[in-house]
Protein backbone atom coordinates (compact mmCIF):
# COMPACT_ATOMS: atom_id res chain seq x y z
CA UNK A 1 0.00 0.00 0.00
CA UNK A 2 1.34 3.09 -1.23
CA UNK A 3 -0.57 5.56 0.82
CA UNK A 4 1.86 7.60 3.25
CA UNK A 5 -0.95 8.80 5.89
CA UNK A 6 -1.94 7.05 8.85
CA UNK A 7 -5.59 5.80 8.39
CA UNK A 8 -5.12 5.88 4.79
CA UNK A 9 -7.84 3.30 2.64
CA UNK A 10 -7.52 1.73 -0.55
CA UNK A 11 -10.21 -0.49 -1.90
CA UNK A 12 -9.41 -2.77 -4.84
CA UNK A 13 -11.21 -5.92 -6.01
CA UNK A 14 -9.31 -9.36 -5.17
CA UNK A 15 -9.02 -11.74 -7.26
CA UNK A 16 -9.25 -11.97 -11.45
CA UNK A 17 -12.60 -12.79 -11.28
CA UNK A 18 -13.76 -9.61 -8.73
CA UNK A 19 -11.23 -6.99 -10.74
CA UNK A 20 -13.20 -8.27 -13.95
CA UNK A 21 -16.73 -8.19 -11.98
CA UNK A 22 -15.40 -4.69 -10.86
CA UNK A 23 -14.55 -3.25 -14.34
CA UNK A 24 -17.99 -5.01 -15.19
CA UNK A 25 -20.11 -2.69 -12.88
CA UNK A 26 -18.22 0.66 -14.27
CA UNK A 27 -20.33 0.01 -17.30
CA UNK A 28 -23.42 -1.31 -15.50
CA UNK A 29 -23.42 -4.83 -15.92
CA UNK A 30 -23.69 -7.57 -13.29
CA UNK A 31 -20.63 -7.44 -10.33
CA UNK A 32 -22.14 -9.91 -7.67
CA UNK A 33 -18.66 -12.68 -7.27
CA UNK A 34 -15.60 -12.65 -5.57
CA UNK A 35 -14.34 -10.27 -2.81
CA UNK A 36 -14.02 -6.66 -1.93
CA UNK A 37 -10.56 -5.48 -0.05
CA UNK A 38 -10.05 -3.15 2.20
CA UNK A 39 -6.57 -1.87 3.55
CA UNK A 40 -5.93 0.42 6.19
CA UNK A 41 -2.98 2.28 7.33
CA UNK A 42 -3.22 2.00 11.34
CA UNK A 43 -1.12 2.12 13.98
CA UNK A 44 0.59 -0.89 15.43
CA UNK A 45 -0.98 -1.94 18.19
CA UNK A 46 0.88 -3.01 21.41
CA UNK A 47 -0.41 -5.13 23.04
CA UNK A 48 -0.99 -8.02 20.21
CA UNK A 49 1.44 -10.94 20.51
CA UNK A 50 3.65 -10.80 16.75
CA UNK A 51 2.15 -14.71 16.32
CA UNK A 52 -2.04 -13.26 16.09
CA UNK A 53 -2.13 -11.61 12.93
CA UNK A 54 -4.21 -13.52 10.94
CA UNK A 55 -7.88 -14.58 11.51
CA UNK A 56 -9.87 -16.60 8.52
CA UNK A 57 -14.04 -16.64 8.78
CA UNK A 58 -16.69 -17.44 6.52
CA UNK A 59 -16.92 -15.42 3.88
CA UNK A 60 -14.05 -13.01 5.35
CA UNK A 61 -10.34 -12.28 6.58
CA UNK A 62 -8.44 -10.07 8.41
CA UNK A 63 -5.05 -9.75 8.62
CA UNK A 64 -2.46 -7.65 10.17
CA UNK A 65 0.82 -6.40 8.28
CA UNK A 66 3.52 -5.19 10.30
CA UNK A 67 4.77 -1.79 9.63
CA UNK A 68 8.41 -1.59 7.58
CA UNK A 69 11.27 -0.78 9.29
CA UNK A 70 11.25 2.84 10.63
CA UNK A 71 7.58 3.19 10.83
CA UNK A 72 5.02 3.23 13.57
CA UNK A 73 2.22 2.14 11.62
CA UNK A 74 1.28 -1.33 10.13
CA UNK A 75 -1.59 -2.66 7.22
CA UNK A 76 -4.83 -4.03 8.21
CA UNK A 77 -5.88 -5.93 5.45
CA UNK A 78 -10.30 -6.94 5.13
CA UNK A 79 -11.23 -9.23 2.30
CA UNK A 80 -14.82 -10.20 2.13
CA UNK A 81 -17.59 -11.87 -0.51
CA UNK A 82 -18.93 -8.99 -2.35
CA UNK A 83 -22.14 -10.48 -2.18
CA UNK A 84 -22.41 -9.86 1.90
CA UNK A 85 -21.75 -6.01 1.17
CA UNK A 86 -24.74 -3.67 1.00
CA UNK A 87 -22.35 -1.37 -1.49
CA UNK A 88 -22.10 -2.01 -5.01
CA UNK A 89 -18.94 -2.71 -6.33
CA UNK A 90 -19.71 0.41 -8.70
CA UNK A 91 -20.46 2.75 -5.96
CA UNK A 92 -16.85 1.37 -4.25
CA UNK A 93 -15.37 3.21 -7.27
CA UNK A 94 -13.99 6.43 -6.27
CA UNK A 95 -12.24 4.54 -3.48
CA UNK A 96 -11.03 1.92 -5.88
CA UNK A 97 -7.03 1.42 -6.39
CA UNK A 98 -6.95 5.05 -4.76
CA UNK A 99 -5.41 5.79 -1.79
CA UNK A 100 -7.80 7.86 0.73
CA UNK A 101 -7.60 9.44 3.88
CA UNK A 102 -9.37 8.23 7.00
CA UNK A 103 -10.37 10.50 9.49
CA UNK A 104 -8.33 9.59 13.05
CA UNK A 105 -10.84 8.75 14.91
CA UNK A 106 -12.25 6.60 12.42
CA UNK A 107 -8.89 5.04 11.80
CA UNK A 108 -8.45 5.03 15.73
CA UNK A 109 -12.38 2.71 16.27
CA UNK A 110 -10.62 0.49 13.32
CA UNK A 111 -7.85 -0.34 14.38
CA UNK A 112 -8.74 -0.93 18.15
CA UNK A 113 -11.95 -3.32 17.02
CA UNK A 114 -9.51 -5.54 14.70
CA UNK A 115 -7.30 -5.54 17.09
CA UNK A 116 -9.64 -7.11 19.58
CA UNK A 117 -11.07 -9.31 16.82
CA UNK A 118 -7.82 -11.09 16.51
CA UNK A 119 -6.82 -11.38 20.04
CA UNK A 120 -10.02 -13.12 20.74
CA UNK A 121 -9.78 -15.10 17.96
CA UNK A 122 -6.57 -16.45 19.04
CA UNK A 123 -8.89 -18.09 21.53
CA UNK A 124 -10.70 -20.12 19.71
CA UNK A 125 -13.45 -21.73 22.25
CA UNK A 126 -14.27 -17.64 22.81
CA UNK A 127 -15.68 -16.61 19.37
CA UNK A 128 -18.32 -18.14 17.17
CA UNK A 129 -17.10 -17.59 13.72
CA UNK A 130 -20.22 -16.68 11.93
CA UNK A 131 -20.60 -13.88 15.04
CA UNK A 132 -17.31 -13.01 14.13
CA UNK A 133 -18.53 -12.74 10.55
CA UNK A 134 -20.99 -10.29 10.88
CA UNK A 135 -19.29 -8.12 13.05
CA UNK A 136 -15.94 -7.90 10.38
CA UNK A 137 -18.55 -7.18 7.49
CA UNK A 138 -20.76 -4.35 9.85
CA UNK A 139 -16.93 -2.58 10.37
CA UNK A 140 -16.19 -2.93 6.63
CA UNK A 141 -19.23 -1.23 6.04
CA UNK A 142 -19.13 1.52 8.43
CA UNK A 143 -15.29 1.84 7.16
CA UNK A 144 -16.84 2.58 3.38
CA UNK A 145 -19.88 4.37 4.17
CA UNK A 146 -18.10 6.53 6.18
CA UNK A 147 -15.64 7.21 3.65
CA UNK A 148 -17.88 7.20 1.15
CA UNK A 149 -20.64 8.94 2.62
CA UNK A 150 -20.26 12.19 0.42
CA UNK A 151 -20.22 10.45 -2.30
CA UNK A 152 -23.51 7.75 -1.82
CA UNK A 153 -25.35 10.85 -0.72
CA UNK A 154 -24.62 12.87 -4.21
CA UNK A 155 -25.31 8.93 -6.50
CA UNK A 156 -27.75 9.40 -8.51
CA UNK A 157 -31.51 8.23 -7.84
CA UNK A 158 -31.54 4.62 -9.43
CA UNK A 159 -28.54 4.12 -7.71
CA UNK A 160 -29.64 4.95 -4.04
CA UNK A 161 -33.47 2.91 -4.54
CA UNK A 162 -31.63 -0.16 -5.72
CA UNK A 163 -29.55 -0.30 -2.38
CA UNK A 164 -32.95 0.63 -0.50
CA UNK A 165 -34.28 -2.25 -2.38
CA UNK A 166 -31.72 -4.72 -2.05
CA UNK A 167 -31.67 -3.52 2.31
CA UNK A 168 -35.43 -4.27 1.97
CA UNK A 169 -35.41 -7.47 0.50
CA UNK A 170 -32.11 -8.54 3.23
CA UNK A 171 -34.65 -7.30 5.80
CA UNK A 172 -37.79 -9.60 4.19
CA UNK A 173 -36.43 -13.07 3.09
CA UNK A 174 -38.22 -14.45 5.82
CA UNK A 175 -41.36 -13.45 4.28
CA UNK A 176 -42.78 -16.44 1.89
CA UNK A 177 -45.09 -13.87 0.18
CA UNK A 178 -42.03 -11.25 -0.51
CA UNK A 179 -42.56 -10.41 -4.43
CA UNK A 180 -41.39 -7.26 -6.78
CA UNK A 181 -44.63 -5.57 -5.77
CA UNK A 182 -44.22 -5.60 -2.31
CA UNK A 183 -40.45 -3.86 -2.78
CA UNK A 184 -42.05 -1.99 -4.76
CA UNK A 185 -44.78 -0.68 -3.04
CA UNK A 186 -42.21 -0.51 0.38
CA UNK A 187 -39.99 1.75 -1.83
CA UNK A 188 -43.08 4.05 -3.39
CA UNK A 189 -41.85 3.68 -6.86
CA UNK A 190 -44.01 1.21 -9.51
CA UNK A 191 -43.27 -1.86 -10.62
CA UNK A 192 -41.81 -0.93 -13.90
CA UNK A 193 -39.37 1.28 -12.51
CA UNK A 194 -37.91 -1.19 -9.91
CA UNK A 195 -37.53 -3.76 -12.39
CA UNK A 196 -35.44 -1.30 -14.41
CA UNK A 197 -33.07 -1.01 -11.45
CA UNK A 198 -32.23 -4.73 -11.49
CA UNK A 199 -30.41 -4.85 -14.85
CA UNK A 200 -28.06 -7.99 -14.14
CA UNK A 201 -29.98 -10.62 -16.26
CA UNK A 202 -32.00 -11.69 -12.51
CA UNK A 203 -34.58 -9.40 -12.14
CA UNK A 204 -35.84 -8.27 -8.88
CA UNK A 205 -37.39 -12.58 -8.51
CA UNK A 206 -34.07 -13.94 -9.40
CA UNK A 207 -32.38 -11.83 -6.63
CA UNK A 208 -34.74 -12.65 -4.23
CA UNK A 209 -33.89 -16.06 -4.97
CA UNK A 210 -30.57 -16.01 -5.05
CA UNK A 211 -30.43 -13.70 -1.55
CA UNK A 212 -32.37 -16.39 -0.47
CA UNK A 213 -30.04 -19.34 -0.99
CA UNK A 214 -27.08 -16.99 0.28
CA UNK A 215 -28.70 -17.15 3.52
CA UNK A 216 -29.12 -20.08 3.58
CA UNK A 217 -25.71 -21.01 3.38
CA UNK A 218 -24.90 -19.13 6.18
CA UNK A 219 -27.54 -21.12 8.25
CA UNK A 220 -25.87 -24.06 6.62
CA UNK A 221 -22.75 -23.76 7.66
CA UNK A 222 -23.63 -22.36 10.96
CA UNK A 223 -22.47 -25.08 13.31
CA UNK A 224 -25.09 -23.76 15.89
CA UNK A 225 -27.56 -24.59 13.75
CA UNK A 226 -27.07 -28.47 13.31
CA UNK A 227 -29.84 -29.21 14.70
CA UNK A 228 -32.41 -27.09 12.32
CA UNK A 229 -33.27 -29.48 9.07
CA UNK A 230 -33.81 -28.87 5.68
CA UNK A 231 -37.49 -27.92 6.16
CA UNK A 232 -36.75 -25.50 8.83
CA UNK A 233 -33.62 -23.68 7.29
CA UNK A 234 -36.10 -23.72 3.93
CA UNK A 235 -38.67 -21.92 6.22
CA UNK A 236 -35.99 -19.35 7.77
CA UNK A 237 -35.31 -18.35 4.05
CA UNK A 238 -39.18 -17.80 2.55
CA UNK A 239 -39.77 -21.20 0.66
CA UNK A 240 -42.99 -22.32 1.50
CA UNK A 241 -41.64 -26.11 0.85
CA UNK A 242 -38.57 -28.31 1.33
CA UNK A 243 -38.66 -29.69 -2.35
CA UNK A 244 -38.91 -26.75 -3.77
CA UNK A 245 -35.79 -24.92 -1.70
CA UNK A 246 -33.78 -27.85 -2.80
CA UNK A 247 -34.47 -27.46 -6.33
CA UNK A 248 -33.39 -23.65 -6.25
CA UNK A 249 -30.59 -24.43 -4.12
CA UNK A 250 -29.22 -27.22 -6.14
CA UNK A 251 -29.18 -25.35 -8.98
CA UNK A 252 -27.92 -22.41 -7.64
CA UNK A 253 -25.54 -23.94 -5.12
CA UNK A 254 -24.64 -26.59 -7.42
CA UNK A 255 -25.33 -29.12 -4.64
CA UNK A 256 -28.04 -30.63 -2.07
CA UNK A 257 -28.85 -28.32 1.24
CA UNK A 258 -27.22 -31.96 2.87
CA UNK A 259 -24.29 -32.05 0.98
CA UNK A 260 -23.07 -28.32 1.06
CA UNK A 261 -24.02 -28.89 4.89
CA UNK A 262 -21.43 -31.54 4.89
CA UNK A 263 -19.28 -30.24 3.01
CA UNK A 264 -19.24 -27.00 5.92
CA UNK A 265 -19.12 -28.81 8.49
CA UNK A 266 -15.90 -31.32 7.27
CA UNK A 267 -14.40 -26.88 6.08
CA UNK A 268 -15.27 -25.40 10.04
CA UNK A 269 -13.16 -29.27 11.33
CA UNK A 270 -10.47 -28.41 9.52
CA UNK A 271 -10.48 -25.33 10.19
CA UNK A 272 -9.96 -25.81 14.15
CA UNK A 273 -7.44 -28.16 13.48
CA UNK A 274 -5.71 -25.31 11.65
CA UNK A 275 -5.50 -22.93 15.01
CA UNK A 276 -2.69 -22.63 17.25
CA UNK A 277 -3.02 -24.81 20.50
CA UNK A 278 -3.59 -22.65 23.66
CA UNK A 279 -1.11 -22.73 26.32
Amino acid sequence: MDANADGALVVRASGASAALAALAALSGQSAHTGQVQIAVRVAMPRRLPPDVRRLALPGCTVELLPPAPGERCGVVVVSVDAHRLTIALSELQPLMWHPAALPQPLEMLFGSAVEQLLSAGARHDLLDPHGAALHLVGLVELVLRSALRDELNQVDTGAARYRDALAYIGDHLADPELTAERVADALFISRRRLYQLFTDGDGVSGRIRRMRIERAKQLLADPTKTLHGVADIARQCGFVNAAHFSRTFRAIAGSTPKQFRQRASVAEVDRGHDLPEQG
